[in-house]
């Protein structure tokens, strides 16, 4: 097990530009989201595929400098001794909330609580700047990532059925938010 204590997190800085898609690793699609609107308020059910499948997004390639010593947008990486094992990548979105444009943790360090701490770096950046709360997206086939969002207080706040269009593997893009107190 990794303690908290163990983990350096890291305002990125150009030395640590090189470790940013080091995080970057597969993950398994086992199931997904059903939304369900009911008196204006979402709910949904999980569906579990028959079989699971691993995969993993492109690497970004984003002019890195720009979420360097930025007011409105930031990425910490947390790293663990000097090795990096994990990032969140943030932006101040228009609607005063905190928007995560990306947050992952390498494979092996995964159920550690890294996702936990990136996010409580990501909580403390948005209300330094009186944000609302946090937001973010997730494809309706990501079970695993909805699931680490609602446990972390995240609720489903909206449904997309043509934002990913495009991709025949995606019905629908889920929308989650967090309000602060």
């Amino acid at each position: 097990m990794i303690s908290a204590e163990e983990i350096t997190i890291y305002p990125l800085q150009n030395e640590l530009i090189k470790d940013i898609n080091n995080t970057n690793d597969s993950f398994k699609v086992f199931g997904k989201i059903v939304p369900i609107l009911q008196s204006g308020k979402w709910s949904f059910e999980e569906k579990l595929f028959n079989e699971t499948q691993e995969i993993r997004f492109p690497d970004d390639q984003l002019d890195w400098s720009q979420y360097i010593n930025q007011g409105d947008k930031a990425l910490f990486l947390a790293y663990k001794n000097t090795s990096c094992i994990g990032q969140i990548r943030i932006t101040r979105d228009w609607n005063r909330f905190c928007y995560i444009e990306n947050i992952a943790a390498k494979k092996e360090f995964r159920g550690y609580g890294i996702g936990k701490l990136l996010l409580s770096k990501a909580e403390e950046w948005a209300k330094q700047r009186d944000l609302i709360g946090m937001s973010l997206e997730t494809q309706d086939d990501n079970l695993g990532a909805c699931r680490f969002y609602v446990k972390q207080g995240f609720l489903l706040g909206g449904v997309d059925t043509l934002k990913q269009a495009y991709n025949p593997n995606i019905e629908t893009t889920l929308y989650w938010y967090k309000l602060f107190n």
